[in-house]
């Protein structure tokens, strides 16, 4: 059997499909979006009335392959990701991803996995090699297997939200952080947000307000695959409270000059059952087991290998060039030091900084899971810590990459980051990216024209 058919299977079992038609039934949910996620984190989707749900549930729904690659043309005008006639690949839905949209209750949602449509010689049922989901869920399971550990992450989504009423006066020198009136201003935003995410899965746990028209609502920690569906579920919330109180919404890493910048710290820990390995248990001080080094060490060998995926955006780059505003612009780890690019918390957990609001979580966890297996296969040493302010940039012995021209160079020489892709992927996700450096580098900015319009004669 294939895996689509292993697939179908499990779909078409009565038990599933009686739950299923009796959940869909009682929300009263006419209608159902089968969702799925582009290699830019982007969410595609395609809607059918719910009363043909048994047939989508065995047929899944079709999406032309290109749309992965958001039907992206090169500068020369190559449609990426297999041309306008490559052929379509078959969407099935995850039935335990099914949440109704509380904005709408007669529309329900799947997350689904996807595969080579079933009339393809050879390769008809088998998974798609361009399914970032896909890819991390099997990849989580691989990880398991093989080590024994589980990988837990917490994301601290970071963004941006710009209204005519939510402009905020801001001291000379001063930072409007954890400001009261502010969060008071942002109330009915972060109300409908919380209410929205909490009627969809997410355990929500904290939010603050920080930059100016900045929010970071948390959620609790999870299975990484769990994490990563539900940072793409509050990125759906926001643009649709947005919508509704006729703001914007936007998860730009930078979206002004001299602002911080929005990050997706990514926080984890590796368990074996119910104890988390990377802390001894009844220790009060700040310490890492051998388990946690050597995933540490992993994941600062890959990091700038890493980046085209952790800032996977031009404007991604932006975050790392202003001193003293938290975004890390050394390769390096502290025991609570929030200046270092991982900082290990109080509370057992390693905050990875890099990630930015615009991340696709299925590829920064899937390459978050190799770096750490490739850290606990050599036991990789990630050096002592760094207690120092590393905010002032300093000569360093790693260079990070500083803009996505540089990142893609750095992906195409880490063979353990490419590996963690299949080849198909890591091609196109290449080719995307620089694509999207090349046409940056073709366009005249505002600043070049404010800089030499006039500088000579």
């Amino acid at each position: 059997m294939t895996a689509l058919d292993l697939h179908k299977e499990l779909n078409t079992r009565s038990a599933v499909t009686q739950e299923l038609s009796a959940r869909i039934r009682e929300s009263g949910v006419e209608y159902l979006y089968y969702q799925v996620v582009t290699l830019s984190g982007r969410v595609i989707a395609k809607v059918v009335p719910a009363k043909h749900l048994l047939r989508n549930l065995e047929k899944g729904v079709q999406f032309h392959r290109t749309a992965l690659s958001d039907l992206q043309s090169t500068r020369a005008g190559v449609l990426l990701g297999g041309g306008a006639q490559a052929a379509e690949f078959t969407a099935i839905p995850d039935t335990s991803s099914f949440n109704v949209l509380p904005w709408d209750r007669s529309i329900g949602s799947f997350y689904c996995r996807l595969y080579e449509p079933e009339h393809r010689l050879e390769i008809g049922g088998a998974p798609l090699s361009t399914d970032v989901r896909g890819l991390l869920i099997d990849t989580h399971q691989n990880f398991v297997e093989q080590t024994g550990l589980s990988l837990k992450t917490g994301c601290e989504p970071e963004m941006t939200w710009f209204g005519d009423k939510l402009e905020v006066k801001v001291r000379p020198g001063a930072s409007p952080a954890y400001h009261l009136g502010n969060l008071e201003m942002m109330r009915p935003i972060f109300k409908r947000v919380m209410e929205y995410a909490g009627a969809m899965g997410l355990d929500m746990i904290e939010g603050d307000y920080e930059d100016p028209g900045q929010l970071e609502l948390n959620w609790m920690f999870d299975d990484c695959e769990k994490t990563a569906d539900r940072l793409v579920t509050y990125r759906l919330i926001c643009r649709q409270v947005a919508n509704e109180f006729g703001v914007r919404a936007s998860f730009m890493p930078k979206p002004t000059t001299g602002s911080m910048g929005s990050g997706c710290h990514h926080n984890f820990s590796l368990w074996r059952g119910t104890q988390n390995a990377i802390a001894e248990a009844g220790r009060r001080d700040l310490h890492l087991t051998d388990t946690g080094l050597h995933a540490l060490g992993g994941l600062l060998a890959h990091a700038p290998g890493s980046m085209l995926v952790m800032a996977s955006t031009v404007n991604s780059y932006k975050r790392f060039w202003d001193a003293g505003l938290f975004a890390p612009n050394r390769l390096n780890w502290g025991m609570d030091n929030k200046t270092c690019t991982v900082r290990l918390s109080a509370n057992g957990r390693l905050e990875y900084k890099l990630p930015d609001a615009s991340v696709n979580p299925y590829l920064s966890h899937t390459l978050l899971l190799a770096a750490i297996r490739d850290g606990l296969d050599k036991r990789l040493d990630p050096g002592a810590p760094d207690n120092s302010d590393s905010i002032p940039r300093s000569q360093e012995s790693v260079r990070m990459p500083l803009t996505l021209g540089e990142a893609v160079q750095a992906f195409d020489q880490d063979a353990v980051v490419r590996n963690a892709l299949p080849a198909e992927m890591a091609e196109l996700y290449r080719d995307l990216k620089a694509d999207e450096w090349a046409r940056y580098c073709s366009v005249v900015t505002e600043w070049e024209s404010k800089m030499y319009m006039d500088y000579l004669p």
